[in-house]
């Protein structure tokens, strides 16, 4: 990868989650859950700055902890329930430009609840990314185990109809296009996008996608999402490579 090209991954872990209180610093497999997208961070050598946001001191004393860089604490207006995700980015891609004093061309984006990502992952899609100069970014994603387009249904009056309106003319199910499901892995966009983006971003640029093995695809949102998630990484079924140097 060519080092020119200046990489700002964030990690956005605000304090009061409802669904799961308290989630980005549960122990997960040994370690609180946002330990494991900053020891990922550091062995990732496409990145060149790591910042973990937050409006939590807890948040940010257990991220510190594990070697993140943590410059600011949210101002309050960012650490709202309701508070958008595209806000935080920009304040975070704005103070480490401004502290810098130069730009960074790509920002990408590690939600901690979904930590099944590996450094192979942001190499893969970032050189997919510079290849393709019309794509504003790259969105990580997954096949689910089902096909939506041949199983999902909703319901008229009482009666099936098909959710996509092309099922019908698919005979047999392995004649369906697949279908991916984001899945919170990994966001990389172009920083020039990243800076006016809004609510409507997957509306407002050409985006590619990057698969990763649905097993990885975990989206942490409540407990039962969350001890699943857990089993497969104590059980060896998904392997974390930073959790063999702590």
């Amino acid at each position: 990868m060519d080092k020119e090209r200046r990489v700002l991954a964030v990690v956005p872990a605000r304090g009061g989650s409802r669904g799961l209180p308290g989630k980005n610093i549960r122990p997960f497999a040994g370690l609180p859950l946002i330990a494991h997208s900053i020891l990922f961070a550091k062995l990732c050598p496409d990145i060149d700055r790591l910042i973990v946001t937050t409006n939590s001191e807890d948040i940010a004393a257990i991220a510190r902890d594990y070697g993140a860089d943590v410059p600011f604490l949210r101002p309050p207006e960012l650490g709202q329930d309701d508070t958008p995700l595209w806000p935080v980015l920009q304040h975070a891609l704005s103070a480490a430009e401004r502290e810098e004093g130069r730009s960074y061309d790509f920002l990408l984006l590690l939600d901690p609840t979904s930590p099944g990502r590996l450094t192979e992952d942001v190499s893969g899609a970032l050189a997919k990314l510079i290849e393709e100069p019309e794509a504003v970014g790259i969105i990580g994603v997954s096949q689910p185990s089902f096909n939506p387009i041949w199983h999902c249904v909703t319901a008229e009056n009482g009666w099936m109809e098909d959710l996509v309106d092309t099922a019908g003319k698919y005979q047999r199910r392995q004649d369906v296009p697949p279908v991916y499901r984001i899945n919170g892995s990994i966001y990389i966009w172009r920083t020039g996008f990243a800076r006016s983006a809004g609510s409507e971003w997957r509306r407002q640029g050409r985006h590619l996608i990057f698969e990763i093995p649905e097993i990885r695809a975990m989206s942490i949102d409540d407990l039962a999402q969350f001890e699943l998630a857990e089993l497969l990484v104590t059980q060896g079924l998904v392997k974390f490579p930073w959790l063999n140097r702590t």
